[in-house]
């Protein structure tokens, strides 16, 4: 019985020794070489953390490269679960997370390591977490008593023991670290390998953000599958192109992108530039994806498969999905789809049943798949983590998402927004992501917009990005056309470009921040 993710890593290299397991720019690891650098590595944590107590969490403070999955596969070995910090934010985000979590100890490369430095006085955790440099010396063969040591820590590992933290911005801006066990993450693989027949033939184009929970689960499968795995730099997000030359080099066959992207390539007509023959199974999920550039994508690949998946980190990863089987219109959004294997997905009213077909309501998800809650938060954790609603006959704790959804005349989920952008105005209640969609998929008025809605004045406001005006009067013509009058907005705000979070995800919480406060 496997337990934990060394255990699927270690059955991997035994298969495919030699095979190619990473590639970053330049650099290609086989899974051996990969094994070797990551117990190196695994042994510096330990014999420099020598008191620290079992399931300490490890910070990872590297930028994506190959060095940010050694390190990640280098903590489980030590039996610890890892957080990915990301090098790209500030100081002072980052020592809020440092300070939430307490790692014992945070490896970092030497380019780094004065802001980690930083970042340590100033979650004044300096007496409490350490600094690991990795450098090229720790890839070193291991003695007989440090190889004992690692396959004694693999042995006590258990399935429930947390593989990782994910951190995540709350509404207020305060992080959370969602602590994801080693069987959640396995039971969300092994659904993606048996639905999709992922295996060692597999080649990802990996372009989340270390932080995310899509680059757990991608290093996951790798490990799982024996798969290859690319690394596209961060950087490339600015410039898609480069991306889809990557992926036409390696000639990749899957990717999970989070839409923002996609929407990129879609409006710079950059499919028509690139031969992609390779590409067959193209998976999105993190926010909505706009069904007039969806159909784009999928006029260039009619025999790729594509997969909207939908689900909260708080459930590890995703807990639904929907293939793209039928034609979608262009104003029509794409169905979140129904449950995965071993997930139940309940759209629950405000009387707490189950909701009829077009009824909407707020998503309560129960599976193995739900994760430990958020560490070092009791009281954010028992708001979020709750007991089943549609009983009490014994201790059932589901996800309650906080996401509106409703049944379409397919038995499908339909996204609908956040509760929390479901406003009362003028007595009405209305729910802002309907504004988008309307801008977005039906009038195409703007390709990105967010509506955030000024508590004090009583205003909804729309953002949106373009390079030119477009004037309020505009707007409004169009927005009457298929919306009652208290759903117009007030204020009409142009940028360049809309602030995106580590993720990829238009930031609606900065948004709301400069409407709300200024």
């Amino acid at each position: 019985m496997k337990t934990c993710s060394i255990d699927y890593f270690e059955e991997t290299v035994k298969k495919f020794p030699d095979k190619l397991a990473l590639v970053y720019k330049d650099q290609r690891i086989s899974f051996s070489q990969l094994r070797a650098a990551c117990r190196s590595l695994a042994i510096s944590i330990l014999n420099a953390n020598q008191d620290m107590t079992p399931h300490s969490p490890i910070g990872v403070f590297i930028g994506k490269s190959a060095n940010a999955i050694i390190g990640d596969v280098s903590v489980s070995y030590t039996g610890n679960p890892y957080v990915n910090l990301d090098v790209t934010i500030p100081a002072e985000r980052i020592a809020s997370i440092v300070k939430k979590i307490s790692p014992v100890c945070i490896l970092v490369e030497e380019s780094n390591k004065s802001k980690l430095e930083e970042i340590i006085r100033i979650a004044e955790k300096e007496n409490e977490t350490s600094i690991l440099v990795i450098d090229q010396n720790m890839d070193h063969a291991l003695s007989e008593e440090e190889d004992q040591l690692l396959a004694d820590i693999q042995k006590v590992q258990i399935d429930v023991d947390p593989c990782c933290i994910i951190t995540t911005s709350g509404s207020t801006g305060t992080p959370k670290g969602i602590v994801m066990p080693h069987r959640n993450l396995a039971d969300y693989t092994q659904w993606a390998v048996d639905t999709f027949g992922f295996d060692e033939n597999t080649i990802d184009g990996n372009l989340s953000a270390t932080v995310f929970d899509h680059f757990v689960y991608e290093t996951w499968l790798m490990m799982y599958t024996g798969a290859t795995l690319v690394l596209l730099d961060s950087a490339m997000m600015l410039f898609p192109a480069k991306l889809l030359e990557v992926l036409e080099k390696e000639n990749v066959n899957y990717i999970f992108w989070v839409p923002s992207m996609m929407v990129n390539v879609a409006n710079m007509d950059l499919l028509s530039k690139f031969e992609l023959p390779y590409l067959k199974m193209i998976w999105f999920a993190g926010e909505v994806f706009p069904t007039k550039q969806f159909n784009y994508w999928r006029r260039h690949f009619p025999d790729a498969t594509f997969v909207n998946l939908y689900g909260p980190a708080e459930i590890t990863i995703d807990c639904t999905y929907y293939v793209a089987n039928r034609e979608l219109s262009d104003d029509e959004p794409i169905p979140i789809g129904n449950a995965c294997r071993n997930a139940d997905v309940m759209v629950l009213n405000d009387d707490m049943k189950i909701c009829g077909e077009g009824e909407t309501g707020e998503i309560y998800v129960r599976c193995t798949g739900v994760t430990h809650g958020y560490y070092n938060d009791p009281e954010k954790t028992a708001g979020a983590f709750v007991q089943n609603p549609l009983h009490d006959h014994y201790p059932e704790i589901v996800y309650k998402t906080g996401d509106l959804g409703l049944i379409n005349e397919y038995g499908e989920i339909v996204f609908k927004g956040r509760k929390d952008s479901l406003i009362k105005h003028m007595g009405i209640r209305i729910e802002l992501s309907e504004i988008e969609h309307a801008v977005i998929s039906r009038l195409k008025l703007a390709e990105y917009c967010c509506v955030v809605y000024n508590h004090d004045k009583k205003e909804i406001t729309l953002f949106y990005e373009a390079d030119e005006d477009i004037s309020p009067a505009e707007f409004r013509k169009e927005l009457m056309k298929l919306l009652p009058k208290y759903m117009i907005p007030v204020k009409y705000i142009r940028k360049d470009m809309l602030p995106k979070n580590t993720n990829g995800k238009i930031d609606r919480n900065a948004l709301n921040q400069e409407v709300n406060h200024g």
